[in-house]
């Protein structure tokens, strides 16, 4: 259980970059405009990284995208400095598989 005034949710991820990885595996990067009970996500200027053995980081860019919140496996802050610095068509990567219960 939190202490009093503690803010265990999602409020200080509001207006932040987030990366959320989904449970079929997709990884979805944009800021973060608003969350429900539910955690229902509403993510704006984003886009899907879709990682590959053989090739670069292909980033599809989504736009305004609602994420279910039963779909959401892990959130994460992204720190934008590092992020940018990161060469993505050097990165190689297996895709992750889906979360399997």
């Amino acid at each position: 259980m939190a202490a009093a005034g503690v803010d265990v949710g999602l409020g200080h991820f509001v207006d932040t970059t987030v990366s959320v990885i989904t449970n079929d595996g997709r990884t979805i990067v944009g800021t973060l405009r608003g969350y429900d009970q539910a955690t229902n996500l509403i993510l704006d200027e984003c886009h899907e990284r879709v990682y590959s053995s053989k090739e670069g980081v292909e980033q599809l860019v989504l736009g305004l995208y609602i994420i279910r919140g039963d779909n959401i496996a892990v959130i994460g802050e992204v720190d934008d400095d590092k992020d940018a610095a990161v060469d993505f068509s050097q990165v190689r990567a297996a895709p992750l598989k889906p979360v399997t219960h």
